[in-house]
């Protein structure tokens, strides 16, 4: 499945924010990680997992209300792959949201820092 407009809407506006992307999509049998990027205005500095949720608009729930504890257990599981993959299993980690809406058309982003443990 290749990846929305969102993820790399989310991506830049990351980066912009001052945040560093690692990877983007990876992939392994426990499930995908949207975005991993790197926090280095916190010491010591921190590896973050994105989860990016879009949704046209509002009128059925904001994006970041997708993100069931099923889902939150799924997100940290492959965050440990990764960390594992990486050879940083003791990295310091958050886990962000960035939920991203669309209404009248002009895209409107919202970021959650530490959105769940």
């Amino acid at each position: 499945m290749s990846a929305h407009w969102s993820e790399g809407l989310a991506a830049v506006y990351l980066q912009y924010q001052g945040l560093t992307l690692l990877s983007r999509n990876y992939r392994c049998r426990q499930g995908e990680l949207d975005l991993v990027m790197r926090d280095t205005s916190e010491s010591p500095h921190v590896t973050v997992f994105v989860e990016v949720r879009y949704r046209k608009g509002t009128s059925y729930g904001r994006p970041e209300e997708t993100i069931l504890v099923a889902k939150q257990r799924k997100l940290i599981l492959t965050a440990g792959h990764y960390l594992q993959a990486q050879n940083t299993p003791e990295a310091t980690t958050r886990f962000d949201v960035v939920a991203v809406t669309q209404p009248n058309y002009i895209p409107h982003i919202t970021w959650i820092k530490d959105a769940f443990a």
